[in-house]
């Protein structure tokens, strides 16, 4: 059985990272990068490794060293627009943890990397003492992506379900050692 360590990026990290962030886009999301929605990733360093309330996860295959999975954090909350106004007012910048990038590779899926990971990001928010909300938005075309987040926080808003509205979902999260973790009936991502 496979095994994965969690740690902090490092600069030997990006290019992995970045690898993993692009493919994820690409194949998953479809998109391509678009740099308006993806900036962050050309400068993972800028965006995640040098602020100090940010910061960029990676997940680690112990048997070689492989970077197979990444998430991030940080202090913007969602922009209006795109997303709704009342979102980017619930979820300000300075206040609110953004969690972003959580990708594993499709190899490594279903191993509950995903939710270390994303438990990891949540104890440094509540380790931060400046976060008093945590925030996501998803693709839940992406296969998994929905349920996950969904075992993982509450839906805010779902824009499927209004009108002209896209296919993302919003998600809150608890933050911290109390928040989420595996429950029963859940599947882990």
């Amino acid at each position: 059985m496979r095994t994965y360590s969690i740690r902090t990026a490092t600069a030997d990290d990006l290019g992995p990272a970045r690898a993993i962030m692009l493919d994820t886009v690409y194949h998953d999301f479809g998109t391509g990068y678009v740099p308006r929605w993806h900036g962050d990733i050309v400068d993972l360093e800028g965006a995640y490794l040098r602020p100090e309330r940010h910061t960029l996860l990676v997940a680690v295959d112990d048997a070689d060293g492989t970077v197979v999975a990444t998430a991030a954090l940080d202090s913007r909350g969602p922009a209006h627009p795109p997303n709704p106004r009342w979102i980017a007012d619930r979820f300000p910048s300075g206040e609110t943890a953004q969690l972003r990038r959580v990708y594993v590779r499709a190899a490594q899926r279903r191993h509950g990397i995903a939710r270390r990971l994303v438990t990891e990001l949540l104890d440094f928010a509540a380790a931060d003492g400046g976060y008093r909300s945590v925030y996501l938005h998803t693709d839940p075309a992406v296969p998994g992506a929905e349920g996950f987040w969904r075992s993982m926080g509450k839906a805010v808003l779902d824009e499927r379900d209004e009108p002209g509205g896209s296919r993302v979902v919003h998600f809150e999260v608890v933050m911290g050692a109390d928040g989420p973790g595996p429950r029963p009936g859940h599947s882990d991502s």
